[in-house]
């Protein structure tokens, strides 16, 4: 995770896009760059989406379009001076108490656990 944000953080230093880096811009772009990853999948049903992956040209473009959004995710994380891999690895200790195993297997419904 260090590298990857080593190196993001190296491509925009380089070409100084430092300043329009602001913690606000780089949410937005998150948001952006989300959805031109949906439009990917927009109107497919969910096999559908799955099974389009398999065009080498269509997954292509939604690695790209993936990999922007990490790349924001990962600016963002610099940008704020966040331990990305803590957080994710906190939040997941949050998530496993909020949906445990025995309640959560093969149901996809939200539920309050407290």
């Amino acid at each position: 995770m260090e590298e990857l944000k080593r190196s993001v953080a190296e491509f925009s230093t380089e070409r100084e896009w430092e300043p329009f880096h602001s913690l606000k811009n780089l949410a937005m772009s998150i948001a952006i760059e989300s959805g031109e990853l949906m439009e990917h999948f927009q109107w497919t049903a969910g096999d559908d989406a799955q099974a389009s992956l398999e065009d080498p040209g269509r997954r292509k473009a939604v690695e790209e379009e993936l990999a922007d959004v990490a790349i924001y995710v990962l600016q963002f994380a610099n940008r704020g001076d966040i331990d990305l891999a803590s957080a994710i690895r906190r939040k997941m200790r949050i998530n496993a108490e909020k949906y445990p195993v025995e309640r959560s297997r093969g149901n996809s419904r939200k539920y309050d656990a407290r």
